[in-house]
Formats: C-alpha cells, sequence, structure tokens
C-alpha cells in the first residue's frame, strides 16, 4: 500500500458507462490518492497515539489484508499495555473504490482514546465478477477469525463493536445481524451515513431526489453500486438491512446521518425500524454535513464532532459490555 507523496487524484469517470477495465484503473488511482501523504490534507492526520500497520487474515480460501491501529503504551500507559483491549471491527466505505487508510484519523483516534484495538477490513471492492456478498462476508469472516484468536490478537471478545460507514454501514448492519444469528453478542454497531437499501426502492427516497445530483453527483455512483452489488437473479432483500425479517435484539445502534446526503433517509428509516423491533438506536443528524464527511475533517467542519460523539458512545457502550459473548 503505497502512500508516495506526489500521487494526483485521477479525474471522476462516466459512472453510467464504466467498463470493467476502466473501473479497475480509476479504483487503482482513486485509492493510490487516497493512501498518499497529500490526501491527508482532507483525510486527516493520525492520531500520534496510535500505532498502524497492516497485517494478513487467513480466512477460507483467501487471505485478507487489515489495518490494525493499537493505543502506543507511552499513550495509555497500562490500559495500553493490556493483553486485552476492546475489538472495534471497521468497515471502509467506498463499494467499489476505498481503503482502510482513508479512514485512519478516526480509527486512530479511536484506538488511542478509548483505547482499543481497531481492525479495518480492507474488503473485496465491487466489480463484475465481485458482488456486495463477497464484501459482507468479509467483514463476518474477519469478525469471526478475531474473535476466536481473541488472545492472539489481545482483545476482550466481551467488549467487541462493529462500525462502518457508507457501504461499509451496510456490511457492519448485516454483521450485526449475522453476529446476533451466531450467538455473538456484540457491545454496539455504528453506522455512519449508512446505505441499507440495494433492492428496487432503493432510489424511493425524498433526499436521493434532493441530494441525487447535489452537492455531489451522487446517482450515477449509486446506480453503479447498487448494479454491482447486486447482480441479476440475487436475493436483493438479504443483502438490504433496512428489510431484514427480525431486527429485534440486535446490538445498541448510534446511526450517524449527514442531511446533505442522497442516502439520508435511508439511515433515517433504518433508525425508524431498528426502534420498531425494540433494538436500542440513536439517531443523530448533522445538518450540512454531506456523505461521507467523517472521513474529511480536512474540508467538512463537523467531522470532529461525530467523531467525538462516536467515541462516547463506544466508550459508554464498552464499559457497559453485554453479559455474554460467544460464537457457536
Amino acid at each position: 500500500m503505497s502512500e508516495a507523496t506526489a500521487v494526483k487524484r485521477p479525474p471522476e469517470p462516466d459512472f453510467s458507462a464504466i467498463t470493467a477495465e476502466e473501473l479497475a484503473a480509476y479504483r487503482d488511482a482513486e485509492n493510490r490518492f487516497r493512501a498518499s501523504s497529500a490526501a491527508r490534507a482532507i483525510t486527516g492526520d493520525p492520531d500520534p497515539g496510535a500505532a498502524i500497520d497492516w497485517r494478513q487474515v487467513a480466512l477460507p480460501g483467501r487471505e485478507l489484508p487489515v489495518r490494525v491501529y493499537r493505543p502506543r503504551a507511552e499513550n495509555g500507559g497500562k490500559e495500553a499495555d493490556r493483553a486485552e483491549l476492546p475489538l472495534v471491527l471497521h468497515v471502509h466505505g467506498g463499494s467499489f473504490v476505498g481503503t482502510a487508510v482513508q479512514c485512519d484519523w478516526t480509527n486512530s483516534h479511536l484506538a488511542a482514546q478509548l483505547p482499543a484495538l481497531v481492525v479495518s477490513v480492507e474488503h473485496r471492492l465491487l466489480d463484475q465478477e465481485t458482488p456486495l456478498s463477497a464484501a459482507a462476508d468479509d467483514g463476518w469472516d474477519v469478525l469471526q477469525h478475531v474473535v476466536r484468536h481473541a488472545a492472539r490478537w489481545g482483545v476482550d471478545p466481551a467488549r467487541t463493536v462493529v462500525f462502518g460507514e457508507s457501504c461499509g454501514a451496510l456490511i457492519s448492519a448485516l454483521t450485526a445481524i449475522r453476529a446476533r444469528e451466531a450467538g455473538l453478542r456484540l457491545a454496539a454497531q455504528v453506522l455512519v451515513n449508512p446505505a441499507v437499501d440495494v433492492t428496487e426502492t432503493m432510489f424511493d427516497y425524498a433526499s436521493i431526489a434532493e441530494y441525487g445530483y447535489h452537492p455531489t453527483r451522487a446517482m450515477p455512483q449509486l446506480r453503479l453500486f447498487q448494479r454491482l452489488s447486486v447482480p441479476p437473479g440475487t436475493d436483493t432483500r438479504a443483502l438490504s438491512p433496512l428489510y431484514a425479517d427480525n431486527l429485534n435484539g440486535l446490538a445498541p445502534a448510534l446511526l450517524v446521518v449527514p442531511t446533505q446526503d442522497a442516502v439520508a433517509d435511508h439511515g433515517r428509516r433504518y433508525a425508524e425500524r431498528l426502534r420498531e423491533a425494540g433494538t436500542s438506536v440513536r439517531l443523530t443528524e448533522y445538518p450540512g454535513a454531506r456523505h461521507a464527511f467523517l472521513t474529511l475533517p480536512g474540508v467538512e467542519p463537523q467531522a470532529e464532532a461525530a467523531r467525538t460523539e462516536i467515541l462516547d458512545f463506544l466508550r459508554a457502550a464498552i464499559t457497559a459490555g453485554p453479559e455474554r459473548n460467544a460464537i457457536r
């Protein structure tokens, strides 16, 4: 993962007509930029109190890179030296483009200040050969691996949370549902600007109509996201947390919704469904903030407040903790 400084951001392609080859070239160039030091002016500087490195996770039939954030001993003293830290399983946004590096600002601060071990999944990106189900499996499989090998990772499975942004929030929401079904008790879930509907109703929301082309051209990207997510013959409801049959008994949720976002109503409606199902949920809206604002602290002034809210929410959830935590 190169973080060279002399990297220019590629021009945005025509997402409505992009070919497989053009998509691969675009996301390679875009991710080089997101992982470069040149992007730090936009994505923010990491907390120096966290150590950051890459690790490989051996999963069934594949290996997957994860970006790991751990509090430095000099930052947390005895807390950082504990054998068992809380675990934050993070999934970055972007769907067909994106890298865990773009989330260094938030994740390093969580690692240093909770303190916790943050494991950010460098999931397979969507393309014509890789649907959303593959990326969702990456999130779930990494969580299972780390929890099952908790001693090796130095984490406390009873203080495990999931956290995602955009498509990563969708994956995190699906992971929270799978965790409940597997008997894994999560302490919390944090879903930031989540897209939680990839069915035929994905675009049937007022926020889509209002913000589909302003302040960014979100609609062409969302249409490509849906096409790649659910190829013909896919059960779209199975990959749409909004349409899950049962949302009861899930981990307490924080939904962070920027108001100038095409999928803002996805988050609002999912909060309603969680509340109706009896799952504890807090919905916080950030007026004037745009999609992906949490990864853009250099240009989005509300990112700092959102990060602080997430930190406080997770600290309270980890302190309370579930009574039991096991994978059957």
